[in-house]
């Protein structure tokens, strides 16, 4: 039988896995009775940690939140995980948290055993990030925890929003879901007076309080998908060039080659299908076209085929003749 002190720590890492337990389960694992589990729990609740009891056949109890942080237990590997989070934020992933990550990192990192510090420190050495090829646009911690909020609790958010010319304009929506896609966050939420879908780019954000009524959650277009949506919709809105290429391949296999973010492919038939693509550049579109590995015909814009034409003499220049 476990000391009562490392009985409640076990009992406490039992609770905190967000699931409820039977009394009897949790007598069977500590190997007490009953009576003592109920004890423990009484201990428990003493030191400031909320736990809900429910009576009958299916009751049991369940880690509540409180009005408190109370202290956590973490496996080895959750440890490092939130190591690793933690020095990710303090890096600056997310405005106006580095600051506090810090703090929060200095009390991790002091109580980790020598065996996980040597891992988080292996990681840190030997991982180096690849350089951004642009300043990734500030999120403020703040914003992310209301627009995640009203997704949660299913309430109108209002708030202004910065279009990509400046103008700024008055949104009211029902927040379905915030995604991280590349170096950004996006809101996907239904405009309200607009009457559709529509993805917010979370840094041109500035919520409203408080909140609005509560709503009925809608079908989200393809297949419910968020990430998807995001993909096909944010790519295309911030393209500065767009070509539609007929591509001599089967779609699926086009598929493969292309990451949603370059561009959608449909089907034409059998052994044809055309790739709606598109970059901030033609030199970027030409690259994409260049690793299809497939015959393509490009009609448009101009600036995209002078640009392939000046390719392909540069490419025939670099080439010994045969």
């Amino acid at each position: 039988m476990l000391e009562t002190s490392a009985r409640l720590l076990r009992l406490l890492s039992l609770l905190q896995t967000a699931r409820e337990w039977p009394g009897t389960e949790l007598a069977e694992r500590l190997g007490v009775s009953g009576r003592t589990v109920r004890n423990d729990i009484d201990r428990l609740r003493e030191l400031g940690y909320p736990v809900d009891a429910t009576r009958g056949p299916a009751g049991g109890y369940r880690l509540a939140a409180g009005t408190a942080m109370p202290p956590l237990l973490l496996d080895d590997e959750e440890a490092v995980a939130v190591t690793i989070a933690l020095r990710t934020v303090a890096q600056g992933a997310l405005s106006g948290m580095e600051e506090t990550s810090l703090r929060a990192l200095a009390k991790l990192e002091q109580v980790l055993p020598a065996r996980l510090r040597r891992r988080v420190q292996t990681l840190q050495t030997y991982t180096v990030p690849v350089p951004a090829d642009q300043p990734r646009p500030a999120v403020d911690a703040d914003v992310l925890t209301v627009l995640t909020a009203a997704c949660r609790d299913r309430e109108r958010l209002r708030f202004d929003y910065r279009a990509h010319d400046g103008s700024t304009s008055r949104r009211v929506t029902e927040p379905h879901r915030v995604v991280s896609w590349g170096r950004r966050w996006y809101l996907v939420a239904w405009d309200v007076e607009r009457g559709d879908w529509r993805t917010f780019r979370v840094d041109r954000i500035q919520p409203r309080t408080p909140t609005g009524p509560r709503f009925a959650p809608r079908e989200l277009p393809d297949g419910g998908d968020a990430a998807t949506y995001v993909a096909r919709r944010v790519s295309a809105a911030g393209w500065r060039h767009r070509a539609q290429v007929t591509v001599h391949a089967p779609a699926e296999a086009v598929a493969e080659r292309i990451n949603p973010a370059v561009g959608v492919v449909e089907a034409l038939d059998d052994s044809t299908c055309v790739l709606d693509t598109g970059a901030d550049s033609v030199e970027t579109l030409g690259v994409y076209l260049g690793m299809l590995g497939h015959d393509f015909d490009v009609t448009g814009p101009p600036e995209l085929l002078a640009h392939l034409r000046e390719l392909a003499r540069r490419y025939e220049r670099s080439t010994p003749a045969s």
